[in-house]
């Protein structure tokens, strides 16, 4: 078991989602029990289904500067920037510790691929991209980082995580190493991902997409619902209010999309992280749950909380509020456990109103109100990548 290590401060974070834009939006939502899902209206040919789209990037007034590399993810990202003065968060610790010593980690599953589905569709009479979306670093997975890096002037480890829908869970663990080795003095992490048409087809044509809301655990759940989402998040040494205390990753490689039968990856993430923390099941008050809708995830995921978790935690899925938002959705999930420990807010499951009978009492429906003192959030991803998350409110000593 990997040893205990030393908390990061967590200084700063935001969220930006379908339920609108920053955390006092998203915790109305959760109290509200109110879904921010709507029927589909994005792209040429709508799919039928349900998705989070988050409204107003295409109007957003996107710096000039980045021009080259202006897509849908890219304005969302700086639309999540935006929200909760995260921004001017991130800058006043770049400027505390100088541009060289803040590290940048964040995960996306898509990048700006919806922009490279537009050049194709746009090809001049000699097969080229137009040069609005000429840019070569428009299409390549790390545009997200470059563009953020170059809007809050960061010069340290410039990083882009990329492992499906644990991406931007896996962004703090990288963070963790970076501070502990001394390679950064303070790290910002976070996810975007944005609807686009190769996800929306691409998972219907797994056979994964419902064309009604996703419910997550119910016993007639038939599919995800996709969502696009931002968030960011300050990390600093030592203690504060909000803290991340523990982390587990794993890599099972059962199958490309479906997770080990046994949950064995998830699992042995959860064991790791929980070790980091030094805590066992029984100290842990909420977990938000990566909950998908989908047939075998939740039946995995419910299996292993019902075993390794007391009648008395709270677990919910939130997918059924934002929409499966993939590679942001480590940090959206992370966003909720931080308000869960800060407002006390145990969010439910929305849309579902029938459990499976494999769900064990964990699991809850509608959203209550109670301290938390730690809190586990999982995103597990194709391909077995996965992560969890503890999080600790600042009186733990």
């Amino acid at each position: 078991m990997p040893a205990r290590i030393s908390p990061l401060q967590i200084t700063a974070y935001t969220a930006t989602t379908a339920c609108g834009h920053g955390k006092t939006s998203l915790h109305t939502a959760l109290a509200d029990e109110r879904s921010g899902l709507r029927r589909n209206d994005f792209g040429v040919h709508p799919l039928d289904t349900w998705i989070g789209r988050v409204d107003g990037l295409e109007a957003l007034d996107f710096p000039a500067a980045f021009s080259e590399i202006d897509c849908r993810n890219n304005r969302l990202a700086w639309y999540g920037l935006q929200a909760d003065d995260f921004i001017d968060q991130a800058i006043a610790a770049r400027d505390r510790y100088s541009a060289g010593r803040v590290a940048l980690v964040l995960g996306t599953s898509t990048s700006s691929i919806g922009a490279t589905e537009q050049a194709y569709r746009e090809l001049d009479a000699d097969g080229n991209f137009p040069a609005s979306l000429a840019s070569p670093i428009l299409h390549t997975p790390h545009s997200l980082g470059i563009f953020v890096q170059g809007v809050l002037g960061l010069q340290g480890p410039c990083v882009t995580v990329a492992t499906a829908c644990s991406s931007s869970a896996k962004v703090f663990a990288q963070a963790e190493r970076l501070l502990r080795l001394g390679l950064a003095d303070a790290a910002i992490v976070g996810g975007v991902d944005t609807l686009c048409g190769s996800v929306l087809f691409g998972f219907n044509s797994l056979a994964l997409v419902s064309a009604q809301p996703c419910r997550p655990f119910d016993v007639a759940r038939n599919g995800i619902s996709i969502g696009e989402a931002a968030g960011f998040a300050l990390l600093e040494r030592g203690h504060g209010a909000l803290q991340l205390i523990g982390y587990g990753e794993s890599s099972d490689a059962h199958h490309m999309s479906t997770p080990h039968p046994e949950g064995l990856g998830a699992e042995r993430a959860l064991d790791d992280a929980l070790a980091r923390a030094g805590l066992d099941g029984t100290d842990i008050d909420y977990i938000n749950l990566h909950g998908t809708a989908s047939e075998k995830n939740d039946e995995v995921e419910a299996a292993l909380v019902a075993r390794r978790f007391p009648a008395s935690t709270h677990a919910s899925s939130t997918k059924g509020y934002t929409g499966h938002t993939l590679g942001a959705a480590g940090i959206v999930e992370a966003s909720i456990a931080l308000l869960a420990l800060e407002t006390g807010i145990r969010p439910g499951t929305v849309n579902t109103s029938t459990l499976d009978p494999r769900c064990g009492p964990q699991i809850r429906l509608h959203t209550g109100q109670a301290p938390v003192r730690h809190a586990l959030s999982n995103s597990f991803g194709f391909g077995g990548n996965n992560c969890v998350l503890v999080f600790a409110h600042g009186e733990t000593p």
